[in-house]
């Protein structure tokens, strides 16, 4: 009998010998692909042809190779006659090895590209790397959720029934922890929706300040007096908010009056001169809409003027104004015209003597 044919664990040397070939070429196969395709992936990279290259490249970094092994052996161990039990354990074995490796693939390509997008986006949008990290997070977490129920599946456990476990752990866990998960997902809203973002100016209802962080479940303001307000993200979501970051232009109502005592030629005049102040500034920093003589008050004849500045920096518009008043005050009292305040004036009629 040729020494090949000899039998060893029911199958010949030569099945045995076979079965060898099968998982090394298998190995060979599986290690040749992913280098061919890291390789290939460079050279997309050099080219700038694909996004998704960074992703990729470092979910095959990711390749282990005791799990290669593992599945390789199996695909050896299938030329072979082996008892039903031995095969169904040895094909979930291989099943769960595929199944970690894919989930090594799948989470080591999610880092690579999370990290690679929060690079990108720290500088413009830093509110966006915390929703990626929180989604890189969620995803994750479904991620090896799966391959732990799959696995478990391939184990013959019953998923379905821990599965509906799990179910009602996680309602009772959500109600006991209802605050907790309502500013974790108000969070992710103003993340993802931006009603604001870091550095933004905004007023909560007698609040007021620069938006300083974005947490899981505060945001933090800081005042213009200088001290932190912390607001639970669910309670800043249900306020109304003014975003003055949002502001790109901004529009000032200026009134003026003066006294009763004013001639009617002044009157006239004065429309001119608050348009002429206004004006004066250029076009790519003030636009005049209206002035008009508005109302005859209690002690002042009043006028009513319009503009709009076009940058929304407090400062540079709280210059404007000081210069516009300072220009009207100036021609008033060239003109001798009277600004008006409260005063209270009495007849005294006196009875003739009889």
């Amino acid at each position: 009998m040729d020494f090949a044919d000899t039998v060893f664990l029911d199958n010949s040397l030569r099945a045995w010998t076979i079965a060898l070939g099968a998982a090394l070429l298998t190995y060979a196969a599986v290690r040749l692909v992913v280098l061919s395709l890291a390789r290939r992936l460079v050279h997309a990279v050099s080219a700038e042809v694909y996004h998704w290259d960074d992703a990729l490249r470092g979910g095959l970094r990711a390749t282990h190779g005791g799990l290669i092994v593992v599945f390789s052996l199996f695909v050896g161990a299938m030329l072979l006659t082996l008892p039903g039990q031995v095969r169904g354990a040895l094909q979930s074995v291989a099943m769960i090895a595929l199944l970690v490796q894919v989930g090594l693939w799948v989470n080591a390509g999610l880092t690579e590209w999370l990290a690679e997008r929060a690079k990108a986006r720290a500088e413009e949008e830093p509110a966006e790397v915390m929703t990626l990290g929180i989604l890189g997070v969620a995803a994750k977490l479904v991620l090896w959720s799966l391959v732990v129920l799959l696995g478990l599946e391939n184990l013959g456990v019953d998923v379905t029934a821990l599965v509906a476990g799990l179910g009602i752990g996680g309602v009772a866990v959500a109600l006991a922890a209802q605050n907790v998960l309502g500013d974790l997902f108000a969070s992710l809203s103003i993340v993802l929706d931006k009603p604001f973002v870091l550095g933004d100016f905004v007023v909560v209802g007698d609040y007021l300040g620069s938006v300083e962080a974005i947490g899981l479940k505060t945001t933090r303001i800081r005042s213009i007096s200088g001290e932190q307000v912390v607001f639970s993200n669910t309670d800043l979501l249900e306020s109304r908010i003014r975003n003055y970051g949002r502001m790109y232009e901004r529009r000032v109502v200026l009134q003026l009056g003066v006294t009763y005592q004013t001639s009617r030629s002044d009157l006239a005049l004065i429309p001119g001169i608050v348009r002429e102040a206004i004006e004066r500034h250029s076009t790519d920093r003030v636009r005049f809409d209206r002035v008009h003589l508005s109302a005859y008050g209690d002690f002042a004849i009043t006028f009513e003027a319009v503009y709009y500045v076009l940058d929304p920096d407090y400062v540079v518009h709280m210059d404007i104004k000081e210069q516009i008043l300072l220009t009207i005050h100036a021609a008033f009292e060239e003109r001798a015209i009277e600004y008006a305040y409260p005063t209270q004036t009495v007849f005294v009629e006196r009875a003739n003597a009889g």
